[in-house]
């Protein structure tokens, strides 16, 4: 489980003395406990890959809003942080990879409007969470909509 190896890389970093390292693990299994101790359950791979999906989303956010304020050093910070925890997630979809699973999504769900965008994307989540950016395929999945 991706759980396990995340608890084994943070054993390996502590006796490696990698302390940048060790503070982003500590802080995905931080999340990770977070959410289990909320939703009163162990979480599944799946669920993790969600857990660390999310925390890449908040650090490009955090990124994007540290490079317009002229804060460069807690930029630079941040892109450390997303590149481990990028290390768990699996390796990211192309687009032409993402526009087929679009269409075969749309194609399953028969979506034909705007109004089974939920459809379209209750079917795309499973499929690529972690493996790309949930907001840019919305906005794929909109204009394939025409929306």
């Amino acid at each position: 489980m991706l759980k396990q190896q995340i608890q084994a890389d943070m054993k390996s970093a502590m006796k490696a003395g990698d302390k940048s390292k060790l503070a982003v693990i500590r802080l995905i299994m931080a999340a990770i406990k977070q959410r289990e101790v909320d939703e009163r359950t162990e979480l599944d791979d799946s669920q993790v890959l969600a857990v660390l999906d999310k925390m890449v989303k908040q650090r490009r956010d955090s990124i994007d809003q540290y490079t317009q304020a002229g804060r460069e050093d807690l930029a630079s910070g941040e892109r450390a942080e997303v590149e481990v925890i990028q290390t768990y997630l699996p390796a990211q979809l192309t687009e032409a990879e993402i526009a087929a699973c679009i269409d075969q999504a749309v194609e399953t769900t028969g979506a034909a409007a705007m109004s089974d965008m939920g459809k379209v994307m209750g079917v795309l989540r499973p499929q690529i969470q972690g493996r790309a950016d949930m907001g840019a395929v919305s906005a794929l999945v909109k204009q394939r909509l025409g929306g």
